[in-house]
């Protein structure tokens, strides 16, 4: 597996696809200029508004693939056969570990809504609430990426993450790919609230 230089990991993560880079530490790092002033608070706005979401997001992603996904999203929706990055971290976890963890969930996760947000826009292209919050949440996905890259490498001298991303919805049936999105977007509603408790105390001010 070669290395990602540290400028392409924002590009690698916007790539629907499986994909990899790897956990290096070193003189890699750009100035410590990349990161704003704010970079924390805005870190902290941005996991809880990300937090505040997601259960929108994911009800009105269900109302808009109609049936048989509204009257049975507990059955269809089971995020347990797809994969998803492991989050094993906790408040007591090292920052390190916690900033590196959030890291390898959120890569995955603009990943994820770049493929969503792609068959939604095939599938269900009147849907705009739908789009615009995909949109959204997209956005401030890739503010937090960069947000948690600079904090890496400013505080760890970290500029590459092992990544681990999901499988492509591309070629499969219209069923599949609103399965797929609704398998995602409901395991992101159960992680993001315990992401959103084990990250914040961590961007506490000190």
């Amino acid at each position: 597996t070669g290395v990602v230089p540290f400028m392409a990991l924002l590009l690698l993560q916007r790539r629907p696809v499986a994909g990899r880079a790897l956990l290096v530490t070193g003189s890699g790092c750009p100035s410590h200029g990349l990161c704003r002033s704010n970079v924390q608070e805005q870190t902290r706005r941005q996991v809880a508004v990300l937090n505040a979401t997601a259960q929108e997001l994911f009800s009105l992603y269900l109302k808009c693939q109609g049936e048989p996904f509204s009257s049975e999203s507990d059955k269809l929706c089971n995020p347990s056969g797809i994969f998803f990055p492991a989050f094993r971290v906790n408040r007591t976890s090292e920052r390190k570990e916690v900033m590196v963890a959030m890291y390898k969930l959120f890569a995955f996760l603009n990943a994820s809504l770049g493929n969503i947000t792609r068959d939604q826009e095939e599938l269900n292209p009147m849907a705009k609430e739908l789009l615009e919050r995909l949109h959204n949440t997209t956005k401030t996905t890739r503010g937090l990426i960069s947000n948690l890259t600079c904090l890496l490498c400013k505080n760890y001298n970290i500029f590459q993450v092992d990544v681990r991303y999901g499988d492509s919805s591309r070629g499969k049936s219209a069923f599949k790919k609103k399965q797929q999105g609704c398998q995602v977007l409901r395991k992101y509603v159960q992680v993001i609230g315990q992401a959103a408790r084990v990250l914040l105390p961590h961007l506490s001010p000190s």
